[in-house]
């Protein structure tokens, strides 16, 4: 705990409306957002990378973001790192009658039941939205942030309606809407070709797959990043087996790219 409290007392020096680093003292919440979604990226990255001494210094700048918000917070008198931590250790104990309700007998009983923890999770949230909305009744997709990446806002949407019994009951429904959704996009391409149609019915068949990806416990955007990351292994081998024939990707016709990405696809597996 020592170099936290060594950090707290830094972020206060750099902000010190006389001494401190003139970048940092004119910072503000907003402005800081951009910076603090780069590093959960880079946290994600070195994840990804398996390197765990570049994820320590990924997080120590992750931590440092948190600890500027809170400094900020500080000196407007709204909160500080105390209160953030306070607050997020009763919601976990709230959140967690399964570990920490010790009268709750049936749930301690079923506690290695996913599914029942996942209610009582979910349960609990919702209740958690009504208190703060001030109402019996509020929505359960009320504080679902529209800044959120949107592949993961889909699935948010989708767990949360499907905890109030809004769901499929098995996944063959889920596939016959996939392939409902491709045939509606299939028919506003092939009828007016309208940009705006074709970006409905596009935008019905992605929520569509991602309902899928949820149904089938697979992260849509951690499939999509290593589909990414796929295609462009096989490409760049692609490039390198053009560039050894002395050609470029450009002077290749749809039948020499083909089989040159067939011998990609060979080569990466």
């Amino acid at each position: 705990m020592d170099n936290l409290l060594r950090l707290l007392k830094i972020m206060q020096m750099l902000r010190d409306p006389e001494e401190g680093c003139p970048w940092d003292i004119q910072q503000t919440f907003a402005s800081i957002v951009p910076y603090t979604i780069e590093e959960v990226y880079e946290v994600a990255d070195a994840i990804d990378q398996q390197d765990f001494m570049q994820l320590k210094d990924e997080l120590g700048d992750l931590l440092l973001q948190i600890v500027y918000y809170t400094q900020m917070a500080r000196e407007q008198n709204l909160f500080d790192l105390e209160d953030v931590a306070g607050a997020i250790c009763d919601k976990l104990v709230r959140r967690h009658p399964h570990v920490f309700d010790k009268q709750n007998v049936k749930t301690k009983q079923n506690s290695e039941n996913k599914d029942l923890a996942n209610k009582d999770w979910e349960r609990i949230k919702q209740q958690e939205r009504s208190e703060k909305a001030g109402i019996a009744s509020a929505s359960v997709l009320k504080d679902i942030p529209s800044s959120m990446p949107q592949l993961m806002r889909a699935k948010k949407i989708q767990k949360r309606v499907a905890s109030v019994g809004f769901d499929w009951q098995d996944i063959s429904g889920v596939i016959e809407k996939v392939e409902e959704e491709l045939n509606e996009l299939k028919e506003a391409i092939n009828t007016d070709n309208k940009a705006e149609a074709m970006e409905e019915e596009l935008g019905d068949l992605l929520f569509s797959v991602v309902n899928l990806s949820r149904h089938i416990s697979v992260n849509a955007d951690e499939a999509l990043r290593k589909g990414n990351k796929k295609f462009i292994k096989r490409f760049q081998n692609l490039e390198e087996k053009i560039q050894h024939a002395g050609k470029q990707v450009a002077d290749c016709s749809l039948d020499e790219l083909e089989q040159y990405w067939q011998q990609a696809k060979q080569a990466t597996i």
